[in-house]
């Protein structure tokens, strides 16, 4: 890549992922929407269905197949088990909790991938990125608030749902080097759809017409927004691109404001505002490391 066309290619990148960002905003309003009258199970397992169908296209753009190829089926196993772990325990709270507390307390997703590098991908995490983690945390204490007026257990999921999605990401960063990302994509999907289904007999009800469409729109909305950050971190490298996703929680309080009235405390907002600076201060520091 030219010079001259290396600000271009990260224009396009980070322009995928706002838009990626947009979309994403909107799927979690409508499965919000959907918690209201449909069990999780099935909206879990009705998303990975619908999720097919932009993968699908994804696969046809691979070259079929043979693109599906697995070369380790215990990873694209555990990495499918932490996807659906990952997506039910964010879509039970958001039955309960304002959308944007729950987009919020996912931002935790940098600070948990920080805290397992070490451990697991032998990586040398130093101080700054350790206190970085620390200060995260705290911010975490401010929009749950143990033992105050409004504590419900139910926040502790969020933040279990992005521990599962940090491991899923570390897996994702190993499998890399021999699966690909439609085989990756494609498994996931299949495993969400699967643990959904095997729910059908405790309880799922007959959409609507509307909603059956809810539940389709959510699906393909849910993979193409994951095609498009696919695209924009292959166009203009991670640590300049992934700082734009904090963006969902504008979109987050907008939905939660413009269809439920939800206006987050102040406390939300601080503790929303710490996870960003620290998640953002670690994507500094592997910055700094990467050009050494």
């Amino acid at each position: 890549m030219t010079a001259a066309a290396a600000p271009a290619s990260s224009a396009r990148g980070i322009a995928y992922v706002l838009v990626a960002t947009a979309i994403l905003g909107l799927n979690d309003a409508i499965v919000k929407l959907l918690t209201a009258g449909y069990p999780a199970g099935q909206i879990m397992g009705l998303r990975g269905v619908f999720f097919m169908l932009p993968v699908g296209l994804l696969i046809w753009r691979a070259g079929g197949l043979r693109a599906l190829h697995v070369h380790n089926p215990l990873q694209q196993a555990l990495r499918a088990a932490l996807f659906v772990v990952s997506s039910i325990l964010f879509i039970y709270p958001l039955s309960v909790l304002p959308l944007a507390t729950v987009v919020s307390l996912g931002f935790t997703s940098p600070l948990f991938v920080t805290a397992l590098a070490g451990p697991m991908l032998g990586e040398r995490v130093g101080w700054r990125r350790r206190s970085a983690v620390i200060v995260g945390f705290c911010g975490v204490l401010m929009i749950v608030r143990p033992g105050g007026f409004e504590w419900q257990w139910i926040a502790l999921l969020p933040l279990g749902s992005a521990l599962a999605g940090s491991w899923r990401d570390i897996l994702t960063r190993q499998m890399t080097a021999s699966e690909s990302s439609v085989a990756m994509l494609f498994y996931s999907s299949l495993g969400l759809a699967t643990a959904g289904l095997l729910t059908m007999p405790f309880g799922w009800v007959l959409p609507s017409f509307r909603d059956m469409a809810m539940f389709i729109a959510m699906g393909v909305l849910s993979g193409g927004a994951h095609f498009l950050m696919i695209e924009g971190f292959r166009w203009t490298e991670a640590n300049l691109v992934a700082p734009f996703k904090y963006s969902s929680l504008i979109w987050g309080v907008t939905y939660g404001y413009l269809i439920w009235g939800d206006v987050p405390d102040r406390w939300t907002f601080v503790g929303a505002a710490v996870i960003g600076a620290s998640g953002l201060y670690i994507l500094h520091r592997e910055f700094v490391r990467g050009a050494r």
